[in-house]
């Protein structure tokens, strides 16, 4: 057999069932025969972005596969590489290369070295005979520690070299997890009851370790309100009583108010990085951080109490710990906590409800994702949005309420990363419905893989807010640049691209047209047929709380 054969044989063992890739890449013919599905995209980027929302979505369980050509398909694929490995996202990359008698000749393209700033292992096959050992290193790599991206090279000749079938006795790699050591638990727990006002930060680790039962449980017993990050917004129910929302760019009212007075932050799941796309933490808290890298410990924030472990492990052993403590019970009677939860959101809403409610034209895109979130089966859904103001206007006051029910995504941020996205999460979880919201910018930058969607029958409804400009560009730091070349404005009629690409299309201008268009295009997408709903929108430029 041939390598590329025995590397098919590999990924079905493992699991995998599509594959996407641009061609000519030699694993694409071999994953075919092994009954791998191969899905060819626009553009390498796009293809990215769909294996990181398939992994996402299946909270790492299964993962997604992006293979790419020699040369320029490796080059490509780096911006959607480097947003996955922002975000913690566990991908398999298989580049292929340049034969190995011309490695290090110039002009050459290293995959294994340019992307070891943005994998968490990045490594080539440099014998054939190693191709089972590569393979179980780089699953193992994906399914232990911190989800990253993962890359293996593949040089053409190893795709194309003769292989005997006696190595490939593989064994699929298991799913690794630690728990917490137990002094450290009573430590934590300890402080935990001590503390007046105590907030919970959860991070996307819960999701990746299916905790969110546990962080429930544990909020409850403590009657401690729970903030999410970007990452992981849908770890909690934003509709309960103690949630705060998602600390991001903008965030919640209730995030805001409760980080401010909290003597006590207990992060769990999440790296306690100091990014714009999150909220800081002012100093004079107690800290306690539980995550399963030890290279998050101590980072950005002096931390009084770590746990090192899988967050379902260690929240399982925190509940048990808080309950030997303070009583089967906990302080569950205590309803304070929530009350103020309540009175907090109700005032914060009651400032934006003007702009989520508004019949002004063109449309506010508050008022769209206001009537998205309400029209749509949540919990029958995965939403997310795009990088720029759509991120910014959706997280705050879009409600996860299921997990994994959105998709939140940050630090990176590139321009037209939700299309892929919604994709995968579509391949993923084929029983729901799948949606991105993204800007009119963000669409010219992928906006002809609806085609892929269309082609490759994977049903997504694309809502496209157009403002005709670049809503976060400041006019008043580039007056001259604007005035005098219009760099801030744009245009396009983005539901003819969509019709050109075979997809569904609306182009919606009238407020009390939202809920309707959204109603047909749901139609559309459970009959099979993508579908994009292109919003003309107002300029938006009010945030909530982004300046803090």
């Amino acid at each position: 057999m041939k390598g590329a054969d025995a590397i098919a044989r590999i990924l079905k063992q493992e699991g995998v069932d599509f594959m996407g890739c641009i061609p000519y890449n030699s694993l694409e013919e071999a994953a075919a025969v092994a009954g791998i599905r191969p899905i060819i995209f626009r553009q390498e980027r796009v293809g990215v972005n769909l294996a990181d929302g398939y992994s996402r979505v299946t909270n790492g369980r299964r993962i997604g596969v992006f293979t790419m050509q020699a040369g320029p398909g490796a080059e490509n694929a780096f911006a959607g590489v480097a947003q996955a490995y922002a975000d913690s996202v566990p991908i398999l990359l298989l580049p292929a290369s340049a034969t190995r008698d011309r490695a290090g000749v110039r002009p050459t393209f290293s995959p294994s070295q340019s992307y070891r700033e943005v994998t968490k292992w990045s490594d080539q096959i440099n014998l054939i005979e190693r191709i089972p050992e590569m393979m179980r290193r780089a699953f193992s790599q994906l399914r232990t520690g911190r989800p990253s991206p993962v890359l293996l090279e593949v040089p053409t000749d190893i795709l194309g070299g003769d292989v005997d079938e006696s190595i490939l006795d593989y064994h699929p790699v298991k799913l690794v997890r630690t728990a917490g050591d137990p002094q450290d638990v009573k430590d934590a727990a300890k402080a935990l009851l001590a503390a007046k006002r105590p907030v919970i930060h959860a991070g996307q680790g819960v999701l990746y370790a299916e905790a969110w039962d546990e962080l429930k449980e544990m909020a409850e017993l403590l009657q401690a309100p729970v903030m999410t990050t970007l990452s992981g917004k849908s770890a909690f129910p934003e509709d309960h009583p103690l949630s705060l929302g998602t600390g991001a760019a903008a965030t919640t009212g209730p995030v805001v108010h409760f980080l401010r007075h909290a003597d006590l932050v207990f992060g769990i799941g999440c790296s306690f990085t100091r990014t714009h796309f999150g909220v800081a933490i002012a100093p004079g808290k107690v800290m306690i951080h539980s995550t399963n890298d030890d290279g998050d410990i101590n980072k950005d924030y002096s931390i009084d109490h770590a746990i090192l472990g899988d967050a379902k492990l260690v929240l399982t052993q925190l509940v048990q710990e808080i309950k030997n403590q303070a009583g089967p019970s906990g302080r569950r009677e205590n309803q304070e906590p929530a009350k103020e939860v309540e009175a907090v959101k109700e005032e914060w809403l009651e400032q934006w409800m003007p702009k989520l409610t508004s019949d002004e034209t063109p449309i506010n895109p508050y008022r769209v994702i206001w009537d998205l979130m309400h029209t749509i089966d949540r919990k029958q859904a995965v939403v997310t949005h795009d990088s720029g103001s759509p991120r910014d206007q959706m997280t705050p006051f879009f409600e996860a309420i299921s997990p994994r029910g959105f998709i939140g995504w940050g630090k990176s941020t590139q321009l037209g990363y939700s299309l892929g996205l919604a994709m995968g999460a579509k391949m993923a979880a084929p029983e729901k419905l799948a949606v991105n919201v993204m800007g009119d910018y963000a669409f010219g930058m992928v906006g002809l893989d609806i085609e892929t969607a269309v082609r490759e029958h994977i049903p997504i409804l694309t809502i496209v807010l157009n403002n005709s400009a670049m809503g976060i560009y400041d006019v008043d730091r580039f007056p001259v640049a604007n005035e005098r070349y219009g760099t801030k404005y744009l245009t396009g009629n983005y539901a003819q691209v969509a019709e050109a690409m075979g997809g569904y299309n609306e182009r919606v201008e009238a407020p009390e047209e939202v809920v309707p268009a959204i109603q047909r295009a749901k139609q559309v997408v459970a009959s099979g047929q993508p579908a994009l709903l292109e919003i003309i929108t107002r300029e938006e430029r009010a945030f909530s709380h982004k300046d803090r």
